[in-house]
């Protein structure tokens, strides 16, 4: 009887005693996944929202969402051909790049797929993000604001005064320009106008299926994504 692939140990060096029981117990974790699901996809993601993404596990319940290091999980599925715990999972390691995740289950490719192309949560934009859009504020009031927030808006960078106890801009004011990374000052201004430029959203890149190996996946998101990060 030929010996299992999953029976194979591979050793995990370079770590101390805590980050190689942590460690080990990742590659454990990897490959009782790949033995229970029929399927894993692999993504990437754009302005990950841990708090929405906490949504997302207990929606796909009981399939499972696994983050990780790339190389750890790597080595729980294997990272060629002769290591591998199933047939053709190398072929998946070699797609963990960047910031990724999988999703082990047992759901159809077209139930996946679906979902992935319709799932998107709007959001603010947070510090170092790219702004989507060019936000212009015309000189006169802000009625939005309270007086309060007066010395606030200015501390910002908001060329402000009070105005009868009014807020108003002085002059015409640029809140970020489209493409432009954002400051921590553009990204609270642009929470308090209530302006949402980011957009949580998963990006399949592949899948591997028992018995059938694996395939790459491309997405009108992830072409969007590589043409952002050129």
């Amino acid at each position: 009887m030929p010996k299992s692939k999953r029976d194979k140990k591979i050793s995990l060096t370079k770590t101390s005693k805590k980050g190689l029981a942590l460690k080990q117990k990742i590659v454990d974790d990897v490959r009782n996944c790949v033995e229970k699901y029929q399927n894993i996809y692999v993504f990437t993601f754009r302005n990950m929202r841990n708090e929405k993404m906490k949504e997302v596990r207990e929606q796909w319940k009981p399939s499972r969402f696994f983050f990780g290091k790339n190389k750890v999980i790597a080595i729980g599925l294997g990272r060629s051909e002769a290591e591998e715990v199933e047939d053709g999972l190398h072929e998946l390691s070699k797609s963990l790049k960047g910031q990724c995740g999988l999703l082990f289950t047992d759901c159809s490719k077209k139930e996946v797929t679906e979902w992935f192309d319709d799932f998107s949560v709007e959001d603010f934009a947070r510090s170092g993000c790219k702004a989507t859009e060019t936000i212009l504020l015309s000189e006169g009031p802000l009625s939005q604001f309270s007086h309060a927030m007066e010395p606030y808006l200015r501390q910002l960078g908001m060329p402000t005064k009070l105005e009868r106890g009014v807020v108003t801009l002085i002059k015409d004011f640029e809140v970020c320009k489209e493409g432009s990374i954002l400051t921590p000052e553009q990204a609270k201004i642009l929470e308090l106008l209530e302006n949402k430029l980011a957009t949580f959203k998963l990006i399949l890149k592949g899948r591997w299926t028992k018995g059938e190996g694996f395939e790459q996946i491309s997405s009108k998101d992830e072409e969007e994504d590589e043409e952002m990060n050129e």
